[in-house]
């Protein structure tokens, strides 16, 4: 019932959404005849394409629907910088009216800047395309309280945020495990959300996560799309067969030489029953002395770490907002939305994220491979 209803009101939303923009489009511009046919199939097709690339991964097998995916949820990002600049023009056009009088019939300037807008956004979402398939490796350096001698230099590669599946196939995956291995990482640690869909539909995907070579081993923890479409469990199961150690609310001992750094994980904050974060599980009974790394999904999760003696913790979920300005709504959810800062007493690092949730689009937040080295 729940999921039917979630159904009639998705396309309610998107039946009114198009409706708004064929609105501020064509009737507001005056579009008439074959032109304004054109401009509502457009809206028509790609509104049954954006439904549609919703189901690819969990429903629909991108083994051949991956194309809809792309093109479906491309026409949302769309669909959002479209919407924005009409929203502007609108605003404008009601400033203009009151200030002069209403004139009857369409203004021209109101169908140029319109036509203006559509050619920006459609410029905007190209070149974010090109951005987010481009993950590059990022080089910073942490501080680290209590770090032994031993692991002054480790090399931390953080990868988070694939969201392989709808869009990205395992290609995109191979492309960034080649660029992990080749930055020659000592640990390597998985931030969660790696996947949309099922297991069955899109664990193929990340097969090439096998390959991933660090002395110190592969490390991962949860996130909330991890508990979408399967069982968090089952995807953190799936993980191990890929040669991955989940961090279930637990800790692990990370040894160079005679020295030893406690490495811990929880999972992700909007996780259900029964895989709650639970920190005290995960860090109860350790050595105080030692020098403490936490990976939590969520950037926000710090809040709980206070006291603990956190000396770093790693962090992705806010895609440093992925298409401009959704940064400034992340901003008030999360305390940090990309790279170094503190919550409380925990230094936190948070990544941009490697794939791109929804649309395959990033604008402002490029992707990153981060890697970054322990100092003392």
């Amino acid at each position: 019932m729940v999921v039917v209803l979630a159904g009639v009101i998705g396309i309610a939303f998107v039946a009114l959404s198009a409706y708004w923009l064929h609105r501020r489009l064509v009737v507001a511009t005056g579009l008439s005849g074959r032109w304004a046919l054109a401009a509502d199939l457009v809206l028509g097709a790609g509104s049954i394409a954006g439904v549609a690339a919703l189901l690819v991964g969990r429903t629909l097998d991108p083994a051949w629907a991956r194309p809809i995916g792309l093109v479906g949820f491309t026409w949302w990002a769309l669909v959002f910088y479209v919407s924005l600049g009409a929203a502007v023009i609108g605003l404008l056009a009601l400033g203009v009216g009151l200030v002069r009088g209403r004139s009857e019939g369409p203004r021209t300037w109101v169908s140029v800047l319109t036509g203006l807008m559509v050619l920006a956004a459609m410029a905007a979402v190209g070149f974010g395309l090109v951005e987010a398939s481009r993950p590059a490796v990022t080089e910073d350096s942490a501080v680290v309280d209590r770090l032994p001698v031993e692991f002054d230099g480790v090399r931390v590669a953080f990868i988070t945020d694939l969201h392989v599946g709808p869009v990205r196939g395992p290609g995109f995956t191979r492309r960034v495990v080649d660029q992990v291995n080749a930055a020659k990482p000592d640990v390597v640690i998985l931030g969660g959300d790696l996947a949309d869909g099922t297991i069955v539909n899109v664990g193929s995907d990340l097969e090439p996560l096998r390959d991933l070579r660090a002395p110190l081993g592969v490390f991962g923890v949860s996130g909330n799309h991890e508990y979408y479409s399967d069982d968090g469990g089952s995807w953190l199961r799936f993980w191990e067969t890929l040669g991955i150690r989940p961090l279930r609310n637990e800790r692990v001992e990370l040894r160079r030489g005679a020295a030893v750094i406690d490495l811990a994980g929880v999972y992700d904050a909007t996780a259900p029953a029964p895989y709650r974060p639970d920190l005290a599980a995960a860090l109860g009974g350790r050595d105080l002395r030692r020098a403490l790394i936490l990976a939590a999904h969520e950037p926000r999760q710090a809040k709980e770490a206070q006291r603990r003696g956190v000396g770093l913790q790693f962090s992705g979920h806010t895609h440093g907002g992925q298409i401009w300005p959704f940064g400034y709504a992340v901003r008030l959810q999360q305390p940090i939305v990309a790279g170094f800062g503190t919550v409380g007493d925990v230094p936190v690092f948070v990544s941009r994220g490697t794939g791109a949730w929804g649309p395959p689009v990033r604008v402002g937040a490029p992707p990153q491979i981060a890697m970054v080295t322990l100092r003392r």
